[in-house]
């Protein structure tokens, strides 16, 4: 009786152990899969992203910083704006890719746009006798490319960075939304983004296409209208150094009055470095009285006339300069 009740305490002890040991293997496996695989690399990798820590980032991504680029993109702000484009994130299940490696397709979304990124990793050895270490296969991030028209500066993702003769080389993190643009009071180049998705994408590219400002226009404008005007106070038929005039074999029986019916139209453009004005063309009109030599009539005329000219402009840190060029 003893002896039963002896076999049926071991046999409960030994199913108990082998509870354990099952519990335990189970464990093993689970902390094994979620906190040691390669899933939880790569949502590593994207929280580190996420929070702008880009040393961590890249330690993690095992990558190398392609040569000769700008690293404004890998830390801090810029690389937390960056990530902060990249929505819906869902990060698969690994699929098998070759003796000790897998792949990670992450999906989500740019812009509303659907991407997808996958990324591989490998089993380099274990931790604790149990456990996987997964790595990310070494790779090198991939570069953007940004210019800009007659400017040596500009702003990524609310970062300014410097453009030396209006281009310059980004290092990337990736999957990253990231937005180009340039903002001053005379000039300005709407935003323009792009998103860098794969590690072996091409060098991305954007181009901010700076263009003057309103305020440059008006300042513009309002230079070449007083310069008009002033060429319209003069009571002669050929006002000085100014683009219009009037020739006539008859006497001048009267005032004499210009009137600038149409101002030009300032168009500003960028032109081998630097910023010009276009060609300017307007109307202007002529009221006086002419007498006839011959017959001695007197006769009130009113003569319309189209102008043009050209202008020179210079904008500094002291303000803006135009000066009107008049051929003869």
């Amino acid at each position: 009786m003893h002896s039963s009740r002896l076999i049926r305490v071991l046999a409960a002890w030994l199913l108990g152990l082998m509870l354990a040991i099952v519990a335990a293997i189970a464990t093993v496996m689970l902390v094994n899969t979620r906190v040691y695989g390669p899933h939880q690399q790569v949502e590593s990798y994207l929280e580190a992203l996420r929070q702008g820590e880009g040393e961590r980032a890249l330690g993690l991504l095992n990558a190398s910083v392609p040569d000769s680029t700008n690293a404004a993109l890998l830390d801090g702000p810029a690389l937390q704006r960056a990530a902060q484009g990249v929505e819906n994130v869902q990060v698969g299940e690994p699929q098998a890719a070759g003796e000790n490696r897998v792949e990670v397709d992450v999906n989500y979304t740019i812009d509303d746009a659907a991407h997808a990124t996958a990324f591989q990793l490998e089993k380099t050895g274990t931790e604790w006798l149990f456990f996987d270490r997964w790595e990310f296969v070494p790779s090198t991030l991939p570069m953007l490319e940004v210019s800009v028209i007659n400017q040596n500066d500009a702003t990524l993702n609310g970062t300014r960075v410097l453009m030396p003769e209006g281009r310059n080389r980004f290092a990337a993190f990736y999957p990253a939304e990231v937005e180009a643009h340039y903002t001053s009071e005379y000039f300005a180049a709407p935003a323009q983004t792009v998103a860098v998705t794969d590690r072996q994408q091409a060098p991305a590219g954007l181009n901010l296409a700076t263009a003057a400002t309103p305020a440059l226009t008006d300042a513009v404008t309002a230079q070449l209208k007083t310069f008009l005007d002033d060429c319209a106070k003069q009571t002669v038929f050929q006002p000085a150094n100014c683009p219009f005039g009037f020739e006539t074999e008859r006497r001048v029986a009267g005032s004499i009055k210009w009137s600038i019916t149409e101002y030009p139209e300032v168009r500003i453009e960028p032109f081998n470095g630097d910023w010009v004005i276009a060609p300017l063309t307007g109307t202007v009109q002529l009221e006086t009285s002419l007498q006839d030599l011959f017959t001695g009539v007197i006769e009130p005329v009113t003569v319309p006339q189209e102008y043009g000219f050209t202008a020179r402009l210079a904008v500094t840190d002291e303000g803006i300069t135009v000066t009107p060029v008049v051929e003869y």
